[in-house]
């Protein structure tokens, strides 16, 4: 395992050990009563159409498993595989599903590291936001990611947009609250290093172990599914954020989001 996934896989547990209390309470409660929870709306109705019923769904940094578990039940499905490395956000998902009798198994893994077992194993595959950084080569995710799709299969990306990563959020040394859509970063910058953990999970400030990741444009993105016999159906970009770092500049022109489909030929 690289040195850098390494220290994500760390980081990632430590930030899941710290979480807080409210962080995955509601998983249970909304599944059991909502339709297709945790989903924003635009990605709800692509899911909604998707060949769900009876399909065995992968999805790839699955984190607490919260929206594999939603897909599964909405959607009606076979059986939902998700893969995260952190061992710890594996495990409480594992015990969501038997909590919910939902037919979904969890595997802490790293995406490079997946083997044959898993070869044409998948009907569908979801990938959410916040997975795609946490690769430094794209071509080799996806390559991965294609060999677990059954031909024919088809996979839904709901991510960041590529040119949100040239934007300063609060906190950043060049952030300007009076100029929060100028673009103060390179579209192609690549790695980034930080130690200000995971608020989300946490819901406080901390100093974490070091979280590596990788900013890609829509390039790398779209060669890297086409260059491993993924061929896009569909792309649509937004103008809100899905990540809750630049919700002021929502509907402002500037393309934060996207959601990419594609289909295995």
């Amino acid at each position: 395992m690289e040195k850098y996934i390494e220290g994500n896989k760390a980081a990632w547990e430590e930030a899941f050990d710290n979480r807080d209390a409210s962080w995955g309470a509601d998983i249970t409660e909304r599944i059991l009563k909502e339709d297709y929870p945790f989903f924003n709306e635009e990605t709800k109705s692509v899911l909604k159409k998707l060949p769900a019923e009876g399909a065995v769904i992968g999805q790839f940094c699955c984190n607490n498993g919260r929206e594999l578990l939603s897909l599964v039940k909405s959607g009606r499905a076979k059986k939902g595989i998700g893969f995260d490395i952190a061992e710890n956000q594996v495990a409480f998902a594992n015990e969501k599903a038997k909590e919910l009798g939902l037919p979904c198994e969890f595997v802490a893994a790293n995406v490079y590291d997946i083997d044959d077992r898993y070869r044409e194993t998948f009907d569908v595959v979801i990938i959410t936001i916040g997975a795609l950084c946490w690769f430094d080569d794209l071509n080799r995710f996806f390559a991965v990611i294609a060999k677990c799709m059954k031909p024919g299969a088809v996979i839904v990306i709901n991510e960041e947009h590529p040119l949100r990563n040239m934007l300063a959020a609060e906190g950043d040394e060049p952030y300007d609250p009076d100029h929060k859509a100028e673009c103060v970063y390179s579209y192609f910058e690549h790695e980034w290093t930080g130690n200000g953990g995971m608020y989300y999970i946490t819901q406080k400030q901390y100093h974490s172990k070091t979280f590596t990741d990788y900013t890609h444009p829509m390039s790398e993105i779209i060669t890297g599914m086409c260059g491993n016999g993924i061929v896009v159906t569909g792309l649509q970009e937004f103008d809100h954020d899905i990540g809750g770092a630049f919700g002021a500049l929502d509907h402002s022109g500037f393309p934060l989001s996207m959601i990419i489909q594609g289909r295995k030929e």
